[in-house]
């Protein structure tokens, strides 16, 4: 479970950096400046939570159980909540009309909201006394 965790994690701050490059060179001459922002804030949530992410998977103090559903929560809400901010902000240069999925970002933000919640429950039921 960890080298999945820390795989994934790697390859989303990964993409993170790339999409971050690619909205500031790329996009910023196509899209307007209030688009851009929404790209940028995609890529912001992507890479706290790819961090969040390789916390997790060097940890041993949190369960392989616990791990793998703020893994699956981490993982989809980032896709749900980043990956449809890019959909939206770019939605001019595409042929799809991405605001058809554009309910999937505050499902995919409550994903996120939920796992930084269970982590938070799983930290006051448990001692940490040696750290």
């Amino acid at each position: 479970m960890n080298k999945t965790i820390l795989l994934t994690a790697s390859l989303l701050a990964l993409l993170s950096v790339v999409l971050g490059a690619f909205a500031a060179h790329g996009l910023k001459p196509l899209l307007a400046a209030d688009a851009i922002d929404s790209f940028q804030t995609g890529v912001r949530y992507q890479m706290y939570h790819a961090l969040f992410l390789l916390i997790l998977g060097f940890t041993e103090k949190i369960p392989n159980r616990t791990k793998k559903t703020l893994f699956v929560l981490v993982f989809t809400g980032v896709v749900f909540f980043s990956g449809s901010i890019y959909g939206l902000a770019t939605n001019d240069l595409s042929a799809i009309d991405f605001r058809r999925v554009g309910f999937i970002t505050p499902v995919g933000g409550m994903l996120l909201i939920t796992a930084w919640i269970l982590l938070i429950l799983f930290i006051v039921k448990n001692r940490f006394d040696k750290i």
